[in-house]
């Protein structure tokens, strides 16, 4: 009897030790892109100007902050890794400009010459910082409309 009650103080305390190492699953942050101006309005000059009036917005509809530090934006001819920032939770927004300009809490620049997000129809995704996709922006050409939400 007692080597029985030795052999089961020592297996409950193995699951013990087991169930207190496992901690609750961390659940994914709820950000998804809000929406995008895709076609800079006027003509398409590539001046600083009008590419930082094509833009991609990211919202949190999640309670918590989340810093985005390593998080990409993907489009299939380019890639933008996001810095330091923490995107304020209760619907706080991000805008990723395609153009050059000096980043903020609120909006961030590509620096590219030229721009990024097809008029024609495109895809955005966003990556977390292990490289899985996490949200997805698709649109295609809508006469009239140079800005959808996603």
């Amino acid at each position: 009897m007692r080597k029985l009650l030795g052999t089961l103080t020592a297996a409950a305390i193995a699951v013990g030790a087991v169930l207190t190492v496992a901690g609750p699953a961390q659940a994914a942050p709820a950000l998804r892109f809000h929406s995008t101006q895709y076609d800079s309005p006027g003509k398409d000059t590539r001046s600083n100007a009008s590419l930082n009036t094509e833009w991609i917005a990211l919202v949190n509809t999640g309670s918590a902050a989340v810093n985005l530090k390593g998080w990409k934006i993907v489009d299939k001819s380019a890639t933008y890794t996001i810095g330091n920032v923490t995107i304020a939770g209760k619907g706080g927004v991000v805008y990723l400009h395609t153009g050059k300009g000096s980043n903020t809490a609120r909006h961030l620049y590509w620096s590219r010459g030229n721009y990024v997000w097809n008029n024609t129809g495109d895809t955005a995704t966003l990556k977390t910082k292990a490289g899985k996709t996490h949200d997805t922006c698709t649109w295609k050409q809508k006469s009239g409309r140079t800005k959808v939400a996603c």
